[in-house]
């Protein structure tokens, strides 16, 4: 647990260090779980969003997409089901007075015996080699079936205690499994009680006239109270797909673990609307494009995994989540949610508008069942910074920090390095800028050796290095130096273009989907 303590703290330092993520108001001594994104950080938070925009809309004829207003009619929230369920199990420690949200400190429980069977496999990994059959032992290895059912069973009563609201029974499970307070190690605890997370507002100029409004807690009501407006003007047939990117905001009383838990996050969604019966089969395409999106970027398949939910939400016939290995253990990266006609149903009748698509093939109009994927930017945003961020030990007994981004998302693709700051060498240099800028985000640097320049560049992301030296006057050549390999080859200046391209471009990483 102190190993990956400091991991989480090596990654926190270096987002800041090189320019990725501040505390936001830091000179004020910053806001609790608000956090503002750097000259880098926008940009690899940018290349998120388009590598998911591409993929969700761009490459999909039947999903188009909407940026809806963060403020909404307050009946929204009503019908939506936020008003009277949006609530979080919270629990106070009596003698930390730190608070806690109930069903978390069940969950960190459960990833620690997740992490005994971890350690079992490796061990068992170590001892039998290549002859090692991880499903076999899996199934067989009585201390580790053990801890399998002792796992699925706490899920499952817990699931079972929130789904039926039964607080008094969630505290019982925290007393039975001993869970003690992370910070004073007491397990002198309080009830459980709810919590309401949105955020209220007032629209308007006079205090005693003004509405009260929320500030959306999701993104994906817009898109539904906007159904039939995209589905008319588009000429949508069924099925179809809304997407959008945005703020949302949660008044999380336990924000924590950085960027993971904010009060102010972004939302990629997509709400794929369906035809009554074909839910189960859309679920399930679903979840393998979602996954296949993922494994695109090359970040381990053995750091992904799916979680089905033992609670399922008011409006959910099946829920699953795409959990992604963070420094801190397996969590969720994104939800793919089977809504059933609960969404559209619920506006329609608290709207009094007809909210129905007429499908010509069965003859009739119906309420459209919803299949929904949504994954939060800035949990996708630490799954890819801090699974990249290695520290690497060399053949000459040194060692070096790399931040090993899949290139297609890294913020500045190439820097620009002449080997010293004369004999012309920098007017080339700043040449191969004018050209490549149009095409991609690279930078110049002719500060230090150009070894440091190289480590600087790596610690930063930077997929390529291209260094102008004294043979580029002659020949019109440069030294290209990758990342991840270190490897270095001389080419011709008017080949660069290609060289990057192939190794950035989004084609080329989406079509492994395929």
């Amino acid at each position: 647990m102190a190993k990956q303590e400091d991991i989480f703290k090596k990654v926190i330092s270096h987002a800041k260090e090189y320019g990725y993520v501040f505390q936001s108001s830091e000179i004020y001594d910053g806001l609790s779980a608000v956090y503002d994104y750097g000259q880098n950080g926008v940009e690899l938070k940018k290349n998120i969003r388009e590598y998911w925009w591409k993929a969700m809309v761009q490459l999909n004829d039947n999903i188009v997409g909407l940026d809806a207003a963060i403020f909404m009619h307050p009946t929204t929230w009503k019908a939506s089901g936020h008003v009277d369920a949006f609530n979080d199990p919270l629990i106070d420690n009596k003698d930390s007075k730190k608070r806690y949200r109930a069903d978390v400190l069940v969950e960190d429980y459960v990833a620690k015996i997740e992490n005994k069977i971890e350690k079992e496999v490796k061990k068992a990994q170590k001892r039998f080699g290549d002859n090692f059959n991880k499903t076999q032992f899996l199934a067989t290895n009585q201390r580790v079936v053990d801890y399998q059912e002792q796992v699925t069973s706490i899920l499952k009563r817990l699931g079972q205690s929130l789904e039926k609201e039964d607080l008094v029974d969630v505290k019982k499970l925290i007393e039975e499994l001993d869970i003690a307070c992370p910070m004073s190690g007491s397990k002198n605890w309080t009830d459980v009680k709810q919590f309401n997370l949105m955020f209220g507002t007032k629209l308007g100029a006079n205090a005693e006239t003004a509405m009260d409004l929320y500030l959306r807690p999701e993104t994906a009501q817009g898109i539904f109270v906007n159904f039939l407006n995209v589905q008319k003007t588009g000429r949508m047939k069924i099925p179809f797909g809304i997407a959008q990117t945005g703020k949302a905001f949660r008044n999380e009383i336990v924000a924590r673990q950085f960027i993971f838990r904010m009060r102010e996050f972004e939302q990629m969604e997509m709400q794929f609307f369906i035809q009554p019966g074909t839910q189960k089969e859309w679920y399930e395409k679903w979840k393998e494009n979602r996954m296949k999106w993922h494994l695109s970027l090359g970040m381990g398949e053995d750091n992904y995994r799916f979680h089905d939910h033992e609670k399922l939400a008011h409006y959910a016939d099946a829920a699953a989540d795409i959990e992604f290995r963070f420094p801190f253990g397996f969590k969720e990266l994104e939800g793919i949610h089977s809504r059933t006609d609960f969404d559209l149903g619920s506006h329609e009748e608290f709207s009094g508008k007809k909210l129905q698509y007429f499908d010509p093939e069965l003859n009739k109009n119906y309420v459209p069942y919803v299949l929904e994927t949504s994954i939060g930017l800035d949990r996708m945003f630490l799954a890819v910074f801090s699974n990249s961020l290695q520290e690497e030990e060399l053949e000459n007994n040194t060692t070096r920090t790399v931040l090993k981004l899949p290139a297609v998302l890294a913020p500045t693709k190439a820097a620009i390095l002449p080997l010293v700051k004369k004999d012309g060498l920098p007017d080339i240099a700043h040449g191969i800028i004018e050209d490549l800028k149009w095409d991609f985000n690279v930078t110049y640097d002719e500060k230090d050796a150009v070894g440091r320049r190289y480590r600087r560049q790596d610690a930063n992301g930077t997929p390529f290095c291209i260094t102008v030296d004294h043979q580029t006057k002659e020949d019109n050549t440069v030294t290209i130096r990758h990342r991840d390999s270190m490897e270095q080859e001389r080419v011709a200046i008017a080949d660069l273009k290609a060289i990057i391209s192939k190794a950035v471009d989004m084609r080329t990483w989406l079509l492994k989907m395929k």
